[in-house]
């Protein structure tokens, strides 16, 4: 059995626009890198953190709570320490905490002899998810775990289902640089929706899962609106309405919110629509001053994977 082992943690899209808190998508293009080692004191210690500015203390970082809430239940009669090479902004809208969440946790599940399912390795990294957001969701963690599509079918129990993914798929991701804090992404969103806008997104989400399953790419561009959400949210992001007439115009399929913004994702059928799609987003940032960076990306059907 390995006593050391080094990941690719990769970035996530959550909601997928009609799929609020229950759809996600794996990116490949963009992610973290951890290296996760035996040692033989008990407990979490993370050693060290590039690329960005987070606690060492694993109490006080993702990756640390959903590693210690699974040596808790595993109880190994060694420890762990923990390096984090942090590729993804944290609160870029791409799942930067969940890729830590699920990194770790992952990473230890393989040198445990992988105890556990790829369900349970996703209920522990919720504890850690949960540091950042305030509560136990999934739907970043379900595909950086899985791979490919998800949808998080239930949290109590946790239920995952893992979806097809079309072979023409690709994603284009835009991240303006700003902050947008999870905390007032739902913040802004109404408690009550009319009842007509509930039938619409219900119509749009089993309406993807059915083009999923049968690579229907019009029906797919069809399903891909968001009659709940991205109303309200996108306020919070500065030319998001240009952004996405720009991406449909220059042939994305749908374009909507990265989870909680500010990150912009599009999907298309072929690499070239999507680099068309990039130039087409691009354009519109260029001219402001608001600083951004791009990618693009096949939708990554692995999910994490070992280095």
């Amino acid at each position: 059995m390995k006593n050391e082992i080094k990941i690719f943690s990769p970035a996530t899209v959550a909601n997928v626009s009609c799929g609020f808190d229950v759809l996600g998508f794996c990116l490949d293009t963009i992610g973290d890198e951890m290296i996760i080692r035996k040692t033989a004191k008990k407990g979490i210690v993370i050693t060290k953190i590039e690329g960005f500015d987070l606690p060492l203390d694993p109490e006080k970082n993702v990756a640390g709570v959903s590693a210690l809430a699974m040596i808790a239940h595993a109880q190994p009669d060694f420890g762990f320490e923990i390096e984090i090479y942090k590729k993804i902004k944290p609160g870029s809208g791409i799942g930067s905490s969940s890729a830590s969440a699920a990194g770790s946790v992952f990473a230890i599940n393989e040198l445990l002899g992988r105890p556990y399912n790829k369900t349970q390795v996703t209920d522990f990294a919720m504890k850690g998810e949960a540091l950042a957001s305030g509560s136990e969701h999934a739907d970043n963690l379900a595909p950086g775990i899985f791979g490919g599509f998800t949808l998080v079918r239930s949290t109590m129990p946790l239920e995952i289902l893992q979806l097809p993914t079309p072979k023409d798929i690709y994603a284009t991701i835009i991240h303006p640089q700003i902050e947008i804090k999870t905390s007032d992404a739902r913040g802004i969103l109404p408690k009550e929706f009319p009842l007509k806008d509930a039938i619409t997104q219900w119509a749009n989400l089993g309406s993807f899962v059915h083009a999923l399953h049968t690579n229907d790419y019009d029906l797919l561009k069809r399903a891909l609106q968001d009659v709940i959400i991205e109303p309200h949210r996108s306020r919070l992001i500065p030319h998001f309405a240009e952004v996405k007439a720009a991406a449909l115009a220059n042939g994305a399929l749908g374009t909507s919110i990265s989870g909680a913004g500010p990150s912009v994702f599009a999907l298309s059928r072929g690499l070239e629509n999507a680099k068309s799609v990039e130039n087409a987003m691009r354009a519109v940032y260029a001219k402001t001053d608001i600083a951004f960076e791009t990618h693009v990306s096949r939708i990554n059907t692995e999910g994490i994977r070992v280095l």
